[in-house]
């Protein structure tokens, strides 16, 4: 098989696995409280990760300084605390609306650039300019689209998954991306289970009363969402030019939008359809800009195991 045909697999592996997520996470708080679910998740996937990276390259791979362990708990706190808040938003809200506005990450990085006083340059602002209005069209009251305090949770969600990936290449977590992964699960859905624990009761934690729409969900988002999906992307990283591998950020919410509408009977408003056209636009814009302004992330082609790369802070990631 030829490298551009393995390119091609992994990135519709991507296209396809995380924009399901969406649909997994739906399937999985239906009988499952979120947060612990979200907890169980994570915790399972960031441990197997490390169990298969110690076993492929022994424990010395899996070795941190106390400044590792420290900011690999800072961005799992943020990373999969980001992601637990859907577990309870898409209770109410459509997952082609949820997906739209994570899809917004790329613009809340860039904010956060500005912030920062980084200068992004003026396409990129107006891009930015263009996107939020899209998120205020879709979170505008009355939409009937879920509640204004999830939708605004939704939002917050977008924010904390930006602030993440804004600050892991500022801070010194392994280079290695599989490894910070790895922790960075592993630490974010610990907390997230020792919540769960506290704050259901012991009915709501009882597996016997989980559906089994529930427990594939959760085995999904296990096994393909967070470890096959995140694969395929970080080989992708090492063997893809950069702008190839972020179209998943606009292609992730139509997969989404489809599967809500084709197995959750959603309805696509005129509202959604408008706001995704503003959001999507407004990132191809905002990710073309930038990633034209880095220096390429993709590397010669070579064992992906081997290769200490980082995502791209203005496409951020997903598991």
């Amino acid at each position: 098989m030829s490298r551009q045909a393995k390119i091609w697999i992994a990135l519709w592996a991507v296209y396809i696995i995380w924009g399901s997520t969406y649909l997994g996470i739906e399937l999985a708080a239906e009988t499952m409280p979120g947060t612990f679910a979200a907890g169980a998740r994570f915790t399972i996937a960031g441990l197997l990760m490390l169990g298969f990276i110690g076993w492929r390259r022994g424990r010395g791979a899996l070795r941190l300084t106390r400044a590792e362990l420290a900011s690999s708990a800072v961005v799992g706190l943020l990373l999969p605390g980001a992601h637990s808040l859907l577990f309870i938003t898409e209770s109410e809200v459509p997952i082609g609306l949820t997906s739209l506005i994570i899809a917004s990450i790329p613009l809340w990085v860039l904010l956060l650039r500005l912030a920062a006083r980084e200068r992004p340059d003026l396409v990129s602002t107006i891009g930015l300019v263009v996107g939020f209005g899209g998120i205020a069209l879709l979170v505008r009251p009355g939409g009937g689209s879920g509640s204004l305090g999830l939708l605004l949770l939704t939002v917050l969600a977008s924010f904390l998954w930006a602030f993440g990936s804004f600050l892991s290449p500022r801070l010194p977590v392994p280079r290695d991306a599989f490894v910070a992964t790895a922790y960075e699960m592993l630490a974010g859905g610990l907390v997230l289970l020792v919540i769960g624990l506290l704050v259901y009761s012991p009915s709501e934690l009882d597996p016997a009363g989980y559906s089994a729409r529930s427990i594939f969900g959760l085995v999904y988002l296990i096994f393909l969402g967070s470890i096959v999906g995140y694969s395929a992307y970080v080989w992708l990283l090492a063997n893809a030019p950069i702008g190839q591998v972020s179209t998943y950020a606009y292609v992730n919410p139509v997969i989404a939008i489809a599967l809500g509408a084709i197995v959750l009977d959603e309805s696509i408003t005129v509202r959604i359809v408008a706001g995704a056209v503003l959001i999507l636009f407004a990132v191809a814009i905002v990710i073309r800009r930038e990633s034209a302004r880095k220096a390429p992330l993709a590397v010669p082609p070579q064992d992906a195991r081997a290769v200490p790369v980082r995502p791209c802070e203005t496409t951020g990631r997903s598991s």
